[in-house]
């Protein structure tokens, strides 16, 4: 019932900018950290970026500097804003969140169904 549906992606130039959003539907008590993961072609999963519930960040070495996550709460959204874009950051990204589930009384991790982002000129 609950999903997470991404928005943002497309094709842009290196050296360009593009926003991430990602939106939790459905029926919401909590959420606890959320992120954003990117897979290329031939290559595993691995995390971009992480933002916790209290605002702490957390990135890979390969986006610091140029990308920035954020949240708010109240849209129940994280947004991943990527900057001076290069041809390596072509992949799908993921999104990701730790939503609290009354059932088990535990948070369980939920994803998106990924958005394409590409880097070419």
């Amino acid at each position: 019932q609950v999903q997470l549906v991404e928005s943002g992606g497309g094709l842009v130039q290196p050296g360009g900018s593009l926003r991430l959003s990602c939106a939790a539907s459905g029926r919401i008590l909590r959420i606890g950290a959320m992120g954003w993961y990117r897979q290329a072609p031939g290559k595993q999963r691995e995390l971009v970026a992480r933002i916790t519930s209290g605002g702490s960040t957390n990135y890979a070495d390969s986006v610091k500097g140029r990308f920035t996550i954020s949240r708010d709460n109240a849209r129940n959204t994280t947004y991943l804003q990527m900057n001076s874009l290069k041809p390596e950051d072509t992949a799908v990204y993921y999104c990701n969140a730790d939503l609290y589930r009354p059932y088990s009384g535990s948070y369980w991790a939920y994803w998106g169904q990924g958005t394409q982002v590409t880097v070419s000129s």
